[in-house]
């Protein structure tokens, strides 16, 4: 009698078949705009019970353990990659969306929850916290396969943002659990605001102070090893990757944020380990793609399509009200007195882009035992099929329609459409500038082009951004350490 191997075979064969699966059906897709996280989401719902595969899973506490690794890993790698001087361009702005601006798209999301499913506002606010943040998995993926190469503005606001609100959205959505089974067993009254406060402390406290720390001592730990024969990076890769989860467990168990140490971590030990970590971004990468397909998969597989149906209309109408209001709203509150523009303003509002986040955040009040848990887990599966459907596939036609996408350097007809015909020395003076084209001279004629348009930006200057000058418009085309080095000029 030989022992059979089936318990081994059979599991391994299915979840190689479909990530395989994904993966191809994935490049195929991205070629007509759809992103490779929408295939691994829809494979994994046809594989389901109610699909083609008929595979019947329905263990929430798997997918729960799976689905906060794989964020982990994909923040570690997404920390690892943000460079400082694009850190500190987007940070007040994506600190801003983290948190006020994750606070008000959770407030109006609940509105919409509350009237278009009928629920009661603890838990029509506990929908709106489960869908309320971006998600680092899908704005990491997506802004990267899109093939468009934003201003640095725009790009650090949405990848430093999709890093950062995810702790707050975990807050909110725990901190609405207990409102809602405080209520449930008619202890509402107990609630402290103070202790809510404290706890929200707490958690950003001990996150950013883990965060920190453990990213100067892993950049230590890495200078101190060297290159030695690990050539490739794959020896250094699976050292951060060990040591990330093992700082994202700590500090959860500590009752800080996990998703906001591990990201700090990843930004710290890049930036002060650059040289020896660049190498082992490749396989980073590998351990990224593999924590977004079996994440994506598994959460597919959760999906039960009959049940979604029930209350699919009421789930899109949330969905749209996110989309269309908002995050638009959150966003301009936000935006709009650090001075960004109305088209970045615009395409940062439409590339607010829910991925695993929500579904992993649903899973939590299945397993609280909330009432009616399941169906805000369909909601946010619905919310999160219509962001990547709708807003995944068109990032590139939205930054070029908002005229936030730049140019390739050998892509000259582009470049004139975004810096205009001609092309000066930022150090020309304005007084003959203005003489020659025959524009307004500013008050301070003294002034160079390039400090003037500094002057009018009222902010640091990144690659396109621009001024108006009369009928002209003068356009930031290079700059070198901070300083404005050439610039563009349409003329109206």
């Amino acid at each position: 009698m030989s022992l059979s191997l089936d318990f081994l075979s059979l599991p391994l064969l299915a979840a190689a078949s479909l990530v395989f699966i994904s993966v191809m059906a994935g490049v195929f897709s991205a070629r007509v705009g759809f992103s490779f996280l929408l295939v691994f989401l829809v494979v994994g719902t046809l594989a389901g019970v109610d699909g083609p595969g008929g595979v019947v899973f329905d263990d929430f506490r798997l997918s729960f353990v799976v689905g906060n690794v794989a964020l982990a890993v994909i923040l570690l790698d997404g920390g690892l990659r943000t460079d400082i001087v694009t850190f500190r361009t987007g940070l007040r702005p994506s600190l801003l969306l983290a948190t006020v601006g994750v606070v008000v798209c959770t407030g109006l999301t609940a509105a919409a929850a509350h009237w278009l499913l009928d629920l009661s506002w603890p838990l029509a606010l506990l929908v709106g916290a489960i869908v309320g943040s971006t998600d680092a998995a899908a704005v990491f993926s997506l802004l990267k396969s899109s093939g468009v190469k934003l201003n640095e503005r725009v790009a650090a606001t949405l990848e430093i943002e999709s890093g950062m609100n995810d702790p707050m959205a975990v807050y909110l959505t725990l901190t609405f659990i207990g409102v809602a089974l405080a209520v449930g067993a008619g202890t509402g009254d107990e609630l402290s605001a103070k202790a809510v406060l404290l706890s929200l402390l707490y958690q950003f406290g001990w996150g950013a102070a883990m965060g920190v720390a453990c990213g100067f001592g892993l950049a230590g730990l890495l200078k101190r090893m060297g290159r030695g024969v690990d050539g490739g990076g794959g020896i250094r890769a699976l050292l951060m990757v060990s040591g990330g989860l093992a700082v994202f467990a700590l500090t959860t168990w500590l009752g800080g944020s996990g998703f906001l140490a591990v990201y700090a971590m990843g930004v710290i030990a890049g930036n002060r380990a650059r040289r020896l970590v660049r190498p082992a971004l490749s396989a980073m990468d590998g351990y990224a793609w593999l924590a977004q397909a079996g994440m994506f998969l598994l959460l597919g597989l959760l999906v039960t399509p009959s049940e979604l149906l029930r209350t699919l209309w009421p789930a899109i109408g949330v969905s749209l009200v996110l989309m269309l209001v908002a995050r638009p709203v959150s966003v301009w509150l936000c935006l709009a007195p650090l001075r960004f523009s109305p088209r970045e303003i615009t395409f940062i509002s439409w590339v607010g882009l829910r991925g695993a986040v929500p579904i992993v955040l649903a899973v939590f009040p299945v397993m609280a035992g909330v009432q009616g848990a399941h169906t805000f887990f369909n909601v946010a599966f619905v919310v999160v099929l219509t962001s990547l459907l709708l807003q995944g596939s068109t990032i590139a036609w939205a930054a070029r329609r908002t005229g936030v996408a730049l140019p390739d350097p050998d892509d000259t007809e582009h470049a004139r459409l975004v810096y205009g015909d001609f092309e000066l020395d930022a150090g020309t003076p304005m007084e003959s500038l203005c003489g020659f084209y025959g524009l307004p001279v500013p008050a301070d004629s003294s002034q160079s082009v390039g400090q003037w348009l500094h002057t009018e930006l009222n902010r640091p200057p990144v690659v396109g951004d621009t001024a108006a000058l009369g009928n002209a418009e003068i356009s930031v085309r290079e700059v070198e350490a901070k300083k404005i080095t050439r610039v563009g000029m349409r003329l109206g």
